[in-house]
């Protein structure tokens, strides 16, 4: 986890708060270390994991905001807040207004006589976001987030809103979210979400970054087949179609004629979504959200077994 200076810029919009940051965990515990959430005088956004160990640092955190600072808290959490997690969790509260810092990495001390010296320099200097945040002697430092993983939506009914209302909250994810017109979409979309409209969503495709997923939900078979075969001619991490076993034979077999290979015509998953689940929109998305995460889990795992 990292500093996303931009968001913190739209909490100070809203007031003054504080932000709970944890920095250490250890044994079972709710939530990992790099997890952060804000507190407003009235309102907060976001989790450290609940329980009593949320509703003593909401506490705390409130009582900042008439002080200002910085400050350190540990949490054991059996003997202290009788969670039967047990596990160990060490965090910083930090009072933001006005002054949210424009650069990263961010550092800044943690008691008044912290001392910087050329080591947390290189440190700062080199911080890479998967090790962020660090605490390097009585400095707690920051870097800016890695780029988000792309996700596209292709398809701004029923399914495709259901998709955003699950996949817009989750860390790490950048979703862009296609349909025809302005008027498909729903009035509120997520902060985080960029929306695109495109008389022609196909003439898009060679704009998506290489390894984005797609998920393609729109009204139309027509225009399903033809997303399809755009990203078959554009490099992606994978593309998700809904469907029936029935429509994705025909689509099987267009495609083919299309000039398309099996080996890449097998690399579309239709239908998409947990059969086990059903087929409301909700339960679609669920199973997409989840093999999603199951595949960057994998992927992470790969590239680590790689290092």
């Amino acid at each position: 986890m990292s500093l996303d200076l931009a968001y913190l810029r739209a909490c100070a919009a809203r007031g003054p708060f504080t932000r709970i940051l944890i920095t250490r965990s250890a044994g079972s515990v709710p939530r990992e270390a790099g997890t952060s959430m804000i507190v407003w005088a009235e309102g907060q956004e976001g989790t450290i994991g609940g329980g009593c160990l949320e509703w003593e640092a909401v506490t705390f955190a409130r009582t900042m905001l008439a002080t200002g600072g910085i400050a350190v808290r540990n949490y054991p959490l059996g003997p202290n807040l009788g969670q039967c997690c047990g596990g160990f969790v060490s965090a910083v509260f930090e009072v933001f207004a006005q002054d949210i810092p424009d650069r990263v990495p961010y550092a800044r001390p943690l008691v008044p006589q912290a001392r910087w010296d050329q080591k947390i320099a290189r440190v700062a200097a080199a911080l890479h976001p998967s090790q962020s945040p660090a605490i390097v002697g009585d400095w707690l430092i920051e870097t800016a987030p890695a780029a988000p993983h792309p996700i596209w939506i292709w398809g701004a009914g029923h399914v495709g809103r259901a998709l955003v209302d699950v996949l817009s909250p989750l860390p790490d994810l950048g979703l862009t979210w296609v349909d025809i017109a302005q008027s498909r979409f729903p009035e509120a979309i997520p902060s985080r979400v960029s929306s695109l409209i495109a008389k022609m969503p196909p003439m898009l495709v060679r704009h998506a970054p290489p390894l984005a997923d797609h998920i393609i939900v729109t009204h139309s078979h027509s225009l399903d087949l033809e997303l399809c075969h755009a990203l078959l001619g554009h490099e992606f991490g994978s593309v998700g179609l809904i469907g029936s076993a029935t429509k994705w034979a025909r689509f099987k077999g267009r495609l083919s004629a299309l000039g398309h290979s099996h080996a890449q015509i097998s690399r579309i998953c239709c239908p998409i979504g947990d059969i086990s689940l059903g087929k409301h929109p909700q339960a679609i998305a669920l199973g997409v959200a989840t093999a999603l995460l199951s595949r960057a889990e994998e992927t992470a795992y790969k590239k680590a077994g790689a290092q």
